[in-house]
């Protein structure tokens, strides 16, 4: 019946691409020169409240990320200066990048997330930066989906169908 064509497709419509239109890296650039120093990175950080760049070399390359755990954790915890230290120093290179491509579901990329204990995936399509997703951003799409959900089911049974006028 219509009603379970549209139903089937709730669960499928929601992808890491989806999530990451609603989020606001889509906005804004987050990426950051690797040989930037940390304090540049800082800046960024409080201008669009993010927690997240994408690191890249001079030729545009990804190189990795760095978050505000990074500078917490490299920087004020070790005596070290903002001013003097790399992005490149402390960000996370990219041999250890966990990432998503655009195709996949919000529930995988969670699952990435939760097993890398991060908050911030990239989004890369053969090598190509995307987006960038943060966790927020996926509980803000699982939150979407719950209503599409709620709506297909009370159309459902109030005998509604996709079809009808």
């Amino acid at each position: 019946s219509s009603a379970s064509r549209a139903f089937s497709t709730v669960g499928t419509a929601f992808t890491a691409s989806g999530a990451a239109e609603l989020s606001g890296y889509s906005k804004i650039d987050f990426c950051i020169n690797e040989d930037a120093n940390v304090f540049e990175a800082v800046k960024i950080f409080v201008a669009h409240n993010i927690g997240c760049l994408v690191t890249k070399n001079s030729n545009g390359d990804l190189t990795g990320i760095i978050s505000e755990r990074d500078y917490i954790s490299k920087i004020d915890l070790l005596g070290r200066t903002i001013e003097e230290t790399k992005v490149k120093d402390i960000s996370t290179p990219s041999s250890k990048l966990v990432t998503a491509n655009g195709d996949e579901s919000v529930e995988a990329c969670m699952e990435k997330m939760l097993n890398a204990n991060i908050r911030h995936l990239p989004l890369v399509n053969h090598g190509e930066l995307l987006g960038m997703i943060s966790m927020k951003d996926l509980v803000k799409t699982c939150i979407k989906e719950q209503e599409r959900t709620i709506q297909v089911l009370s159309d459902f049974s109030l005998g509604k169908s996709a079809y009808s006028c």
